[in-house]
């Protein structure tokens, strides 16, 4: 007899029963594939920093600017590669709660910085001719549906213009795209030069600095000496590893990682105790059954099998169905999270831990029915039944 004819007829056995299983199951998994594809996309900040890219901050506050003045003199720094700076624009299009992540850069330094983010020359050439030109990451660029030539309004909630008023119309001159699709494209970057000009206050100040050494092994003492520089001044630094500084930047809404951690953990602990008593009710209703397979000649190690096959079945069926659930849901919502969040996926990372998971689920709730199984005895059996 087939042994995977008996176990498809044992888990269908009672409709209810493994319909209602099955659906925990798939819950647990739906939860678990979509908050790990939203912690990825969290993540990918840190994930996706440069080994030998530094952030230099002023030591009070990121959100508090420094002097412009700090650019040439970081420069001179041994062990400095490429610097950059950028400011924080504050910006939104059309609507207030539309918001717009938006920096003021200098234009020749910052891709040399980020060399993750590539622009077509032409476009670049473009941009770099154009004072009131931006350029736009790809994701953003999808978001509202902008192209190269458009012209787009994008309005400040924390500056305003010489000239009176909160909107600076700027010409969409290229779209920028990652050569990885974990690196947030979310984003528009103009020039520093014309931000400073029209800008109604502010000075020659930046937002931050960005600088990669030319080893990572560097890291240490460059920030060192960078901070060492600017000591006692009225405008001391903070710096550290691009890494270090979008962790702490991602930790100020909260300990994601724990929280994801705490709502995955309840979902499974709930699920493993319904599927450990549902597989143990299961194989107790079928202790005649199984004494009597074994008067068959059905060995001990086989039923074992097959009562375990039929927990890591029921975990794979239920769980893959969540799984893909969770894919279709951020599918689906893509395009709004789009506006906040970095490529959200549920990709191949997080489908090899769902299946370790599933796995897991499948073993711990079937080991011990499976044990019970194993060790039965035919006469204790029958006499019980």
């Amino acid at each position: 007899m087939n042994d995977f004819y008996l176990i498809i007829k044992n888990i269908t056995r009672k409709k209810l029963r493994l319909t209602l299983t099955l659906f925990s199951i798939f819950i647990a998994f739906t939860i678990f594939g979509a908050i790990t594809a939203l912690k990825a996309s969290l993540d990918s900040g840190i994930d996706m920093s440069a080994d030998n890219r530094l952030v230099v901050v002023n030591k009070i506050n990121f959100t508090v600017s420094i002097p412009y003045a700090y650019v040439n003199k970081i420069k001179a720094i041994d062990g400095v590669k490429d610097l950059t700076h950028a400011n924080w624009f504050g910006g939104y299009y059309q609507e207030p709660a539309t918001q717009i992540m938006s920096f003021a850069i200098d234009p020749e330094s910052y891709f040399k910085v980020y060399e993750e983010l590539i622009v077509e020359p032409t476009e670049f050439q473009a941009w770099l001719s154009n004072q009131s030109g931006m350029l736009v990451g790809e994701r953003l660029a999808k978001v509202y549906g902008w192209k190269v030539g458009d012209r787009v309004p994008i309005s400040s909630n924390i500056f305003s213009q010489k000239t009176g008023g909160q909107t600076w119309e700027f010409t969409v001159d290229g779209i920028f795209h990652a050569d990885d699709l974990k690196v947030d494209t979310g984003y528009m970057v103009f020039h520093y030069k014309y931000f400073r000009e029209t800008n109604s206050y502010g000075g020659d100040s930046v937002g931050w600095l960005t600088l990669t050494t030319t080893d990572a092994s560097l890291n240490e003492t460059v920030a060192k000496a960078i901070d060492d520089n600017f000591a006692n001044s009225s405008a001391e630094t903070e710096t550290s590893t691009e890494k270090a500084f979008n962790k702490a930047f991602l930790e100020q809404i909260g300990n994601i990682g724990l929280i994801i951690f705490g709502v995955v953990f309840m979902a499974f602990f709930t699920i493993l105790i319904v599927v450990g008593n549902t597989m143990v009710l299961a194989i107790r209703e079928r202790t005649n059954e199984i004494a009597v397979l074994k008067t068959l000649g059905f060995t001990s190690i086989r039923i074992f099998t097959m009562v375990l096959a039929e927990s890591l079945l029921l975990a794979f069926i239920g769980g893959l169905l969540g799984l893909t659930a969770a894919h279709l849901i951020v599918q689906a919502m893509s395009d709004q999270l789009a506006k906040f969040l970095p490529n959200i996926a549920v990709d191949q990372t997080v489908v090899f831990q769902a299946l370790i998971y599933m796995t897991l689920l499948g073993l711990i709730t079937g080991i011990m029915p499976a044990l019970n199984a194993l060790r039965l005895n035919i006469v204790t059996a029958f006499n019980k039944g």
